[in-house]
């Protein structure tokens, strides 16, 4: 089940960015939720690590340009 929640976030995601909506978004989200949990707990903490990363890039920048 919180593996379909994370495919459907990830494709939402995906077809937010790209403006266009379709079937790209649903297909990247499937195909990420299903590496996330073929790769186990080692995919959820990379994948975690990564949005941490964004996170902390994308604060990090938007401080800057602030100064």
């Amino acid at each position: 089940m919180i593996r379909n929640l994370i495919g459907a976030f990830i494709g939402n995601r995906i077809d937010r960015r790209d403006g266009r909506g379709g079937v790209k978004g649903a297909a990247i989200g499937y195909v990420a939720q299903r590496a996330i949990t073929r790769m186990g707990t080692p995919g959820l903490l990379l994948a975690g690590g990564y949005g941490l990363y964004r996170f902390a890039r994308d604060r990090r920048r938007r401080r800057n340009e602030r100064v």
